[in-house]
């Protein structure tokens, strides 16, 4: 009987092991997802679209993607910019594989420095909005440096996410104006120190009169 016993227990855990068994399994560690492998570049003076492959050319796919890599999430920088100020539009699409992922417009030699748009509407079809973005001040030398019929135009700045500093029309500033501010701050700046002086004498003046009298 004994015998029995052992034996029914015996064959109850090899069950429950068996049933836990895939539940105390370690779980499989997930798949990173593949990145993208291929950038297409079109434009209106481009006779036919220009491909950058990461695994030939690495370096200068990886100067293309970080073009338009940093768009995908970020919130828009600027109101849409006059369609006369823009220059030529080249568009950028990502690919992995051969599927498309993102799309993205850059104009290289847009008025007051490089610009880029999102279109709302994504190849890989997740949600988003248009947005229009400063692009970065490298934006033209690296489309160059693909076969992109752009003049050359060495940059001396280095932009970051959004380009970093910004390049400004001519009409942007106005001395004159900077003037009359500067003129204007100054004057503020006279009349308050003044102010301040007159104070300072009226209360030293305060406490000399009351100390002659309590010397009296």
């Amino acid at each position: 009987m004994v015998a029995g016993v052992s034996r029914r227990w015996f064959m109850s855990g090899a069950v429950l092991v068996a049933i836990a068994a895939p539940l105390l399994a370690p779980s499989p560690v997930l798949a990173a997802p593949p990145k993208p492998d291929t950038i297409t570049i079109a434009g209106d003076d481009l006779a036919e679209p220009i491909t950058v492959r990461s695994k030939p050319a690495p370096e200068l796919f990886a100067a293309v993607l970080s073009q338009v890599s940093w768009l995908a999430d970020a919130k828009g920088q600027t109101s849409s910019p006059k369609a006369g100020n823009l220059g030529p539009k080249y568009t950028v699409v990502v690919h992995v594989g051969e599927q498309a992922k993102q799309t993205y417009d850059l104009y290289p030699l847009a008025a007051g420095g490089p610009r880029a748009f999102r279109p709302a509407k994504q190849p890989d079809k997740r949600k988003t909005t248009n947005a229009w973005f400063y692009g970065r001040l490298t934006m033209s030398e690296t489309l160059r440096a693909t076969g992109v019929p752009l003049p050359e135009k060495p940059e001396t700045l280095h932009g970051g996410i959004g380009g970093g500093e910004r390049v400004f029309d001519e009409d942007t500033l106005n001395p004159g104006r900077d003037l009359d501010k500067l003129l204007g701050d100054l004057r503020e700046v006279l009349l308050l120190n003044g102010a301040v002086v007159l104070v300072i004498t009226l209360g030293l003046a305060g406490i000399s009169l009351l100390v002659r009298r309590r010397t009296r």
